[in-house]
């Protein structure tokens, strides 16, 4: 088998479970997500013993990654239910968050399906916002000091869509595309997951620890809302939208215009962070 085939064919060749021990089952979507929050502890955690920042103990820290993880859950959650699927969970609020759905007269177990990147960017905000809050920090300077890992942690959680088969892109001719069989065809598509894994990953991760030499308050953290919103908004072109939602306004996904919101969110994370370092200076 020459490199192309291999390459176009991969999907089919993964197995979505990582181990399988009688009744217990673990994914690699759920462990990649794990190892993208390892990933971010070591990053973080290796500054604080460093001494590069200092606002907050390692102990704090730990606190604050287990905020961020239930924000996270929490946030990705109802983000997709607000953002993409309203009107099914309106009528079937249970589903929210219990993991079994009502069919035929009888309870069967679905396990809970469908997360939000924006609604797990607003939850993790929000924990951010509330811990700042308990050990008297800015906001930025603690949402800095995360931002500058969250993108190489951002890399495997994309990495476990891939495997999982999941997100797959739009359809292609291009040689890069790939046959995805959760996508129920025999047609090429944009392994898109990739696409996100290194632009929103790497490239970003890249981007805010080799321009931020001077440490401004707000950049980190501007430029990981912003430099996301960009790069996601373009990427959707090669992302097959949500089935049930398809394409909201001028051939614009859900996506595309959160990420919208996210550019102008990153934009005023600049001008706060601008304003707030030439206070500081006065």
């Amino acid at each position: 088998m020459d490199f192309l085939s291999w390459w176009q064919t991969l999907p089919s060749k993964m197995d979505p479970v990582l181990i399988s021990i009688g009744p217990l089952t673990i994914y690699w979507y759920s462990t990649m997500y794990l190892v993208a929050f390892g990933v971010v502890y070591i990053l973080c955690s290796k500054k604080i013993k460093q001494n590069k920042f200092n606002k907050i103990n390692l102990e704090q820290f730990e606190d604050l990654l287990s905020w961020c993880f239930i924000g996270l859950l929490i946030g990705a959650r109802f983000g997709y239910v607000i953002f993409y699927n309203f009107e099914y969970y309106l009528s079937n609020p249970l589903e929210i968050l219990l993991p079994f759905k009502y069919y035929n007269g009888n309870w069967v177990f679905t396990g809970i399906a469908g997360m939000s990147y924006h609604g797990g960017v607003i939850g993790v905000v929000t924990a951010i916002w509330l811990f700042s809050r308990k050990v008297k920090l800015h906001l930025l300077e603690l949402a800095d000091f995360l931002t500058a890992a969250i993108p190489l942690g951002y890399f495997f959680g994309r990495i476990g869509n891939f495997i999982n088969g999941e997100l797959y892109g739009r359809t292609t001719e291009a040689s890069i595309g790939m046959y995805f069989p959760n996508a129920g065809d025999n047609v090429l598509r944009h392994p898109s997951q990739l696409y996100e894994a290194l632009f929103e990953g790497i490239i970003l991760y890249y981007l805010i620890n080799s321009f931020n030499k001077h440490n401004k308050l707000g950049f980190n953290s501007g430029t990981y809302v912003f430099g996301y919103g960009i790069v996601r908004f373009f990427i959707e072109y090669f992302r097959e939208p949500d089935a049930h939602l398809g394409f909201i306004l001028f051939d614009l996904s859900m996506g595309q215009l959160l990420c919208i919101a996210m550019m102008l969110s990153g934009i005023y994370i600049w001008y706060v962070g601008n304003q707030e370092t030439a206070k500081a200076q006065t």
